[in-house]
Formats: structure tokens, sequence, C-alpha cells
């Protein structure tokens, strides 16, 4: 691992859809560019099901296998903080940049709201690679 990159969290309340996806997608897609992490402020016993399902189709990423529910106390101090769209107040973490994703969770409804979420956290993870290699 690259200590210079900077290092990344993606926070959501409860740590287990949105915030897991995104982690999977920016160590797939940008371990180059930046290191990921994923917290949240609750934890729950297991990631999201569907999610792990999905994301082990489209991309063949087994996240069970590499991530966990944490929360921001279990993280290392961090470069960028990336909301993933938290309608209740947003954890807050000390970071040099900061963005909210405002993405809706998909938890309970369908494959097709998974795929345009996880399509959704694809296109950012490449957007902020691109500022960030700058």
């Amino acid at each position: 691992m690259n200590n210079n990159l900077p290092k990344v969290a993606f926070v959501c309340v409860h740590n287990s859809c949105r915030s897991q996806i995104a982690e999977a997608l920016g160590k797939y897609l940008a371990s180059d560019v930046f290191e990921s992490y994923s917290a949240g402020t609750e934890i729950k016993p297991q990631i999201n099901q569907d999610a792990v399902r999905l994301m082990k189709e489209k991309y063949g990423i087994d996240m069970e296998k590499t991530q966990y529910s944490k929360l921001l106390s279990d993280i290392p101090p961090v470069d960028v903080v990336i909301t993933m769209g938290c309608n209740v107040s947003c954890p807050n973490l000390p970071c040099r940049h900061r963005e909210d994703w405002g993405l809706s969770d998909p938890t309970g409804k369908g494959d097709e709201e998974f795929y345009k979420v996880i399509s959704a956290i694809h296109l950012k993870i490449e957007e902020l690679a691109k500022k960030l290699h700058s």
C-alpha cells in the first residue's frame, strides 16, 4: 500500500450498503489514486446481501471477503470524506475535502434501484479519481 496516496472515507449511517459499495469500487477502480475506507455511525452485523450479490455479479468483487461494517473510530485519519446522502445528521470527520453524493439508500428495493446506485457510485469514483489525480 502506498502511504503517500490520499485516504478517502465513504460514510453513511449504517456502513452496510452505499458506503461499502463505494469502498469496494474505490479499491477496484482507483487504488492507484487513493486508498478507500468506509465507515458509519452505527454498524450492521453484515453487509447488505443484495449489494454483495450484485457487486459479485457485476464486478466479480466479493465484498464479504475484504470488507465489514465499521465505525468511524475504526478507520485511520483521512484526507477526503464522502458522505453518501445522509438524510439524518451526517457523521463528521476532520478532513481536507468533503462532498456529499446525495445517493438514496436502495436497501429493501429491487435490483434495478441497486444497479442505479452502483452505476452512480462507479461514475462518481471515476470523477473523484480525476480530481485527486490532478
